[in-house]
């Protein structure tokens, strides 16, 4: 028996990724973009150790063109705009994982209490949900964000805070569906506590579409960062991020275009690519969907 089972994971897991390649080979745009974002994230990985330092300003070499000696040329200070870049791109990435990390966590408890719980526990939780979510999100943000120091904990906090209300919802339905399934019912007729079945049963069934939410959550949350600093309510000075980058090139965007063009495009290429990956991890974990969409 046991045999067989471990037979039946390792065909369903190649099923999966036969799904995945079939999904890449259809898609050139998918693995063009993947490949982009595997580069931006290396480059943020090893920024560190690159030669380039985001902050040296030489006011001799302000506003320079893209030449062997700056890539991307300099800002208004003379600072090396490639190695802004890099570190923006960084600063970027980091607020957009760790606002995915807080809005997931937040949504998946809320969700799975409510679905689970019921009852006036689902009511009170569900219209909270409601009420903020009624609130377009980025005025909701923008608010807070003005009442709170500028900087990077403050846009963590602001974005993971108010954008988990999707995954609440999307997590409350799958689990008002487990509830009922008959794995879930003889835990509760066994005396399992509520807290241990929705950690050990509740949270790894509906793991997928946590793990899609995330994709989506962390493009939706570079995109938010990259709005709030353009509207100069996020990342400050000295520190960059791609959408501080973008407001910084507005007084020079005649003569420089190339320095809001360069961040823009980054800001694009990533958001695309997170929500590819979404839609090839919503293969993975659903292989069905794949045969759905061919027929």
């Amino acid at each position: 028996m046991m045999k067989r089972n471990e037979g039946n994971k390792k065909k369903s897991r190649s099923v999966r990724v036969d799904s995945v390649l079939l999904s890449l080979k259809h898609d050139k745009a998918a693995v063009i973009s993947l490949i982009l974002l595997g580069l931006i994230i290396l480059f943020a990985l090893i920024a560190p150790f690159l030669p380039v330092e985001p902050n040296a300003t030489n006011i001799a070499n302000r506003l320079q063109p893209p030449s062997a000696g700056h890539w991307f040329g300099t800002d208004e200070v003379g600072r090396d705009y490639f190695a802004r870049v890099i570190y923006g791109g960084r600063v970027s990435l980091m607020v957009g994982f760790l606002a995915m990390l807080t809005s997931l966590t937040i949504g998946v408890a809320v969700g799975t209490i409510a679905g689970f719980c019921g009852g006036m526990v689902d009511m009170v939780l569900m219209r909270i949900v409601d009420v903020l979510y009624s609130i377009p999100w980025m005025i909701l943000v923008t608010v807070v964000s003005i009442f709170l120091r500028p900087g990077l904990k403050s846009i963590i906090l602001v974005i993971g805070f108010f954008t988990w209300m999707e995954i609440a919802r999307l997590v409350r339905a799958e689990t008002l569906s487990l509830k009922e399934r008959e794995f879930i019912l003889y835990a509760e007729f066994s005396g399992v506590g509520i807290w241990k079945i929705i950690i050990s049963h509740i949270i790894p069934s509906v793991f997928p579409t946590i793990i899609v939410s995330a994709t989506t959550s962390m493009a939706n949350a570079i995109m938010t960062e990259s709005s709030l600093s353009f509207l100069g309510v996020g990342i400050q000075q000295p520190m960059s991020s791609w959408g501080s980058l973008l407001q910084n090139a507005q007084g020079t965007m005649q003569n420089t275009f190339y320095m809001a063009l360069i961040p823009g495009l980054l800001i694009i290429i990533t958001i695309f690519a997170f929500n590819k990956l979404g839609n090839l991890l919503r293969v993975f974990v659903e292989p069905k969907i794949m045969n759905d969409e061919k027929e």
